[in-house]
């Protein structure tokens, strides 16, 4: 039993739990339809509850609540209702910097000021699975708002979520697409073309990217060793890998293992050998 202390919307109030007396926002179709603050309500089947006692660096949960305007409220809790069809456990506290970021974006959007997010094709493959369940967002901000959203945007809405289904925040998540990124690029300077990110070498160097900078970050060690033999067998693409280390490690402020530099060459050496591949097929046809 929840006792109203606020009607934000029709379909979203903030209520007193009877019993522990904390403020909770209580979200469900209609069921601020016509109430008063002080009146009482149960929580139905359908119905969400967040707690308001969080906080983050965007503020505590309970200004975000009632700062927000509540349409934004409720799309972000729509998001995360596919998320969680998805992901089946996520942490729903994230609702409330998504709505945040959501409110941000379409005032951006209305004012047409366009935004970039250079990492928005990383963010695409590192969180395919994130990047696809936040797709959901285009037809709901369509159909409520009139609003057209962009991959980029979708970039960002990606990030959240998987910072709710995983021990990271955003701005974490942001680091390792950047330190993703940055490998990627120096592997292309190296090689003096774009790699391609549809190839399954791409793809498997980027997660192995990914794992290498949570080790790092998590004071995490290989316990096998690839280095001598990825030094004298593949020189180039080792030291490729020992420069890539020791940036990202300067960047993150973290130490990157020497084992990993073994490991990170042999991706090299991979993704650079399948595209030559694929030229030299391409060259014959």
């Amino acid at each position: 039993m929840y006792r109203i202390s606020k009607v934000l919307n029709h379909n979203t109030v903030i209520g007193i739990h009877a019993d522990d007396n904390q403020e909770y926002l209580v979200m469900g179709k209609g069921i601020g339809f016509g109430k008063k603050v002080s009146e009482r309500i149960e929580v139905r089947d359908g119905d969400t509850v967040y707690s308001l006692q969080a906080t983050s660096n965007r503020g505590n949960a309970k200004e975000l609540a009632t700062s927000i305007q509540p349409i934004y409220l409720e799309i972000a809790n729509e998001i995360l209702d596919e998320a969680e069809k998805v992901f089946q456990n996520i942490d729903r506290a994230v609702l409330f910097p998504m709505a945040d970021h959501l409110e941000y974006a379409v005032k951006r959007i209305q004012n047409h000021e366009q935004i970039s997010n250079p990492l928005t094709d990383d963010i695409r493959v590192l969180f395919h699975l994130e990047y696809k369940t936040a797709e959901c967002v285009r037809p709901i901000l369509k159909e409520r708002l009139g609003i057209t959203i962009d991959d980029n945007e979708v970039g960002y809405i990606s990030l959240h979520i998987h910072s709710a289904i995983k021990d990271e925040n955003v701005s974490l998540a942001m680091q390792i697409a950047r330190a993703v990124r940055e490998c990627i690029s120096h592997v292309e300077q190296a090689v003096n073309r774009p790699i391609d990110v549809m190839s399954l070498s791409y793809n498997r160097l980027m997660n192995h990217i990914r794992n290498m900078v949570a080790r790092a970050l998590q004071h995490e060690e290989l316990k096998l060793n690839l280095n001598d033999y990825m030094e004298v067998k593949f020189p180039q693409a080792f030291q490729l890998a020992q420069t890539i280390c020791d940036q990202v490690g300067k960047n993150l402020c973290c130490t990157i293992s020497d084992a990993e530099v073994g490991y990170l060459a042999m991706h090299i050496e991979r993704v650079v050998h399948e595209d030559e591949d694929l030229e030299a097929i391409e060259a014959r046809d």
